[in-house]
């Protein structure tokens, strides 16, 4: 059973910057933090399922994905919209796996990156 990693894209993957999208509309890079790439390599290579998810407006989705496809940025789904607050994954434990955690949540430092994440 493959993995599916829910992943938030400002200061995780890219660093953090107030205003992003108007940096990016006045041509200011993103700026990928290091080991990002390699993760995902990583991930994409184990087969893991990549879904990103930021609080950025779902009227930015155009630019959002340009600037990940310009940075390498690869993953199977975008989920725009997403609140600034606290994020919760409810899962349920199937039935031949009831001893095997089904939802796991990691927590890293602001532009710290997630290079050196062992999921």
């Amino acid at each position: 059973m493959n993995k599916c990693i829910i992943c938030d894209i400002d200061g995780t993957l890219v660093e953090q910057h107030e205003n992003y999208i108007d940096r990016v509309a006045k041509g200011i890079p993103a700026e990928i933090l290091p080991g990002t790439l390699d993760k995902l390599k990583e991930w994409e290579k184990k087969g893991y399922r990549l879904i990103l998810i930021t609080a950025r407006k779902e009227s930015s989705r155009r630019i959002t994905e340009e600037s990940l496809t310009r940075l390498g940025i690869f993953y199977d789904q975008l989920v725009m919209g997403v609140g600034t607050g606290p994020r919760v994954i409810i899962n349920d434990l199937k039935p031949d796996m009831s001893d095997m955690t089904m939802a796991v949540a990691v927590n890293i430092k602001r532009n710290e990156g997630i290079g050196n994440l062992d999921i």
